[in-house]
């Protein structure tokens, strides 16, 4: 009854309440996704923080290089 394996194998039993130690492609899988969003969640703060921190206006472009162009078409013609 007091901590002792009580047949339980690769688990830690406290008052009664066994936890089971997950499986090395758990850990794996678990380490692999959150590194993912992380990417992600700091890919998006690079792409889209200025417009969320109010210092960019979202109409305002992503840095594209459009400017301009109409002008050069117009004079080629």
């Amino acid at each position: 009854m007091g901590g002792g394996g009580g047949g339980h194998e690769g688990s830690t039993t406290y008052k009664g309440f066994t936890i089971h130690h997950p499986k090395r492609w758990h850990v794996v899988t678990g380490k692999s996704l959150c590194a993912i969003m992380w990417f992600w969640i700091l890919y998006r703060a690079k792409q889209d923080g200025p417009v969320v921190l109010g210092w960019r206006h979202p109409w305002e472009g992503h840095g594209d290089h459009t400017h301009d162009h109409g002008h050069e078409h117009e004079e080629s013609h």
